[in-house]
């Protein structure tokens, strides 16, 4: 099993998206997560730590420079989107990472907090 910790750099990024209103309210995650391709784009434009920002949490055991490093991803590379944070925290708890249910239940509330959803 993957020994996931917190990734602050993704939970820094998805703070500042939400801040900035960039974000989806309404695509299903089914619809909105990126494609292998997408990945690999992103990660040729901005190496693993520019991919890594987009995921709430690092494998400590999975090698460096890998998209296996990355777990729970919470938008497509242009926004956060909701239905993506609610998956995470749902996946993590159903696994017992508690501290990365924790950071996507805190998202999840700051973004529906600026988005008027409270």
């Amino acid at each position: 099993m993957s020994k996931y910790t917190v990734n602050d750099a993704g939970v820094a990024h998805a703070r500042e998206l939400i801040e900035a209103h960039h974000y989806d309210l309404h695509t299903e995650w089914s619809e909105a997560a990126p494609s292998a391709d997408q990945g690999n784009d992103e990660i040729d434009r901005h190496g693993y730590d520019g991919y890594g920002r987009w995921h709430l949490a690092v494998d400590t055991e999975a090698s460096e420079g890998t998209k296996d490093r990355y777990g729970f991803p919470y938008g497509d590379f242009r926004r956060v989107n909701r239905a993506a944070l609610i998956h995470a925290k749902q996946r993590a708890s159903q696994n017992g990472h508690d501290q990365v249910a924790g950071a996507a239940d805190r998202l999840l509330q700051q973004l529906d907090e600026r988005a008027g959803r409270n």
